[in-house]
């Protein structure tokens, strides 16, 4: 069974960086793609960004240019570098893994930016 376990979240103020990781177990098969989708109180859960095995890449219009995601194939993990956060990035942050078809989810992590 596969288990994604995400890192990193935190409270900090606007303007500010911060960097999550998430990383995979239980398989001995890389992950097709991995990424990373955010949920806010009282909103949908929506991508934020996600990365292949190639490292193909893709944003939300949201982020790009201030996001960039990233993975080691080797150690099935994946990070998000977040820079110029803004109030609206709060969220909890969960880390989506795909293998063999079957999709998979951390069990978020909590950021805050405050103004």
């Amino acid at each position: 069974q596969v288990q994604l376990v995400e890192s990193g979240g935190g409270l900090l103020q606007a303007g500010g960086s911060l960097t999550l990781s998430c990383a995979a177990s239980g398989t001995i098969f890389t992950l097709d793609s991995m990424g990373w989708y955010r949920q806010a109180p009282g909103k949908q859960r929506e991508l934020v960004a996600a990365v292949t095995t190639g490292r193909s890449t893709k944003y939300s219009d949201s982020v790009k240019g201030r996001f960039t995601i990233s993975r080691d194939n080797a150690k099935n993990t994946v990070y998000l570098q977040m820079n110029s956060l803004k109030t609206e990035d709060t969220a909890v942050y969960y880390c989506n893994g795909i293998c063999a078809g079957r999709d998979y989810w951390g069990k978020g992590t909590q950021v805050t930016v405050s103004s």
